[in-house]
């Protein structure tokens, strides 16, 4: 069914959903279901390009907080192992994660999965209950095979049957809901062959590479393992590409900047995961003004404890001028739209475009929070941060209609985790 919603401060007619979840015009019909956006800014679904929907289920985990990069990771694989991650968890979290990204405006997920305990398979049922969870929700997700000191052929091995199993070649669903793409967690924990038997996969089966660099550990790791930085090492190992994608990108130096504009990389900035980890501000703008495609994400919960990736928007707002110049609010949502899609090589999505996916959000600028507000669209991000949209679409279909979840009660997601959760956890 189409669906029609009101003119927004953001766009200047209706947008009309056709049957296949694409905008087919910007022009009212009259037997469309209509929603009602007035007082409303319309804009295309957020985009968060960098989650781990696994720590979901581990938010606020005791040792996590204030501790270096060194201490933390040992800390997150011990509460992974108390709690036993298995398909059933993986479903749990990644419903409760996503269900939070809907009821924040986040239309689209690229999940880095980097936990892949023993077992016998090849790691195909993880991936499907996280998909599953998309699906029964009514969200986008981007599911990464990444690596984290994984066996290089194991990783490479599960990587490929992942995206035989759920993706055609190209890496996405003809209804663009479900992607796949390939991601060693970065040169701190992945060698040379891990980067290039998935650089293999990724070619193979036409997937996006993702990756994450100059966090704290991996910087002072490249140089005692290897003498470099880490963009040198993955230049020499192939990964600075137009299909590569890199995450986090702290102090990185002028050169390190002309050199990954002239790689043809997409930069994604997770100010919400870097600063509480004492990383810093990566130099976004300056990517930007180099040329090089800047999207957004929140990265996941055991170092940003919230999925809100408009409040993220905000921080980077507040946080640029430390690391640069100045940045608008449109700016940052197209950080947050356009330029996360971008990085996952989906011009389909982050647009209101005849021909682009029907993914849309409405958000009310009519509460006291915008009272005052002159500019609405920039008073998304610097008034009321934590505010939710009233209606959220996403190919056509209204998931989120006047601030409630339609897909999947919000309490039953809330009460599954939960309950898994005190059940599994020590006492």
């Amino acid at each position: 069914m189409a669906v029609v919603t009101g003119a927004g401060d953001e766009v200047p007619a209706d947008v009309v959903c056709g049957d296949d979840g694409r905008v087919t015009s910007l022009e009212a019909a009259a037997d469309a279901e209509v929603l009602d956006a007035s007082g409303c800014v319309v804009t295309p679904g957020l985009v968060n390009a960098h989650h781990h929907l696994l720590q979901t289920a581990f938010r606020t985990l005791p040792g996590t907080r204030g501790v270096p990069m060194a201490q933390w990771l040992p800390t997150m694989a011990a509460g992974y192992a108390a709690v036993g991650v298995d398909d059933e968890l993986v479903h749990a979290a990644a419903a409760a994660g996503l269900a939070e990204a809907l009821l924040c405006g986040v239309t689209t997920v690229a999940d880095h999965h980097l936990t892949w305990p023993a077992r016998t398979d090849d790691g195909v049922g993880l991936a499907s209950a996280a998909a599953t969870a998309a699906r029964e929700l009514g969200a986008r997700l981007v599911f990464v095979r990444g690596s984290a000191r994984d066996d290089p052929e194991t990783a490479a091995a599960s990587a490929a049957a992942i995206a035989a199993a759920l993706v055609p070649h190209g890496g996405v669903t003809d209804d663009g809901v479900l992607q796949v793409a390939v991601g060693p967690a970065g040169v701190h924990s992945d060698g040379e062959r891990t980067f290039a038997l998935l650089a293999e996969v990724a070619a193979a089966h036409g997937l996006r590479r993702r990756t994450q660099a100059n966090e704290q550990v991996d910087v002072v790791v490249a140089q005692e393992r290897h003498g470099r930085r880490p963009l040198q090492l993955l230049d020499e190992w192939g990964w600075l590409a137009p299909d590569v994608t890199l995450a986090h990108l702290c102090g990185i130096t002028d050169t390190e900047v002309t050199r990954l504009a002239a790689a043809g990389v997409t930069a994604t900035h997770a100010p919400g995961c870097d600063l509480p980890m004492g990383w810093g501000v990566a130099p976004m703008t300056a990517l930007a003004d180099a040329g090089v495609p800047v999207g957004l994400g929140t990265s996941g919960g055991g170092s940003n404890d919230a999925g809100h990736l408009l409040a993220d928007a905000r921080l980077a707002l507040q946080v640029a001028p430390l690391a640069g110049r100045p940045v608008s609010a449109r700016e940052v949502l197209g950080w947050a739209t356009r330029g996360s899609a971008d990085g996952l090589g989906r011009a389909d999505l982050g647009r209101l475009a005849v021909g682009a996916r029907a993914d849309l959000v409405c958000w009310d600028v009519t509460g006291v929070a915008d009272a005052g507000v002159a500019d609405p669209v920039a008073g998304l991000l610097w008034a009321s941060p934590g505010r939710r949209p009233r209606h959220v679409v996403v190919g056509g279909r209204v998931v989120v209609r006047d601030g409630v979840l339609q897909t999947v009660p919000e309490d039953d997601v809330s009460a599954r985790l939960r309950d898994l959760l005190t059940a599994r956890r020590p006492r």
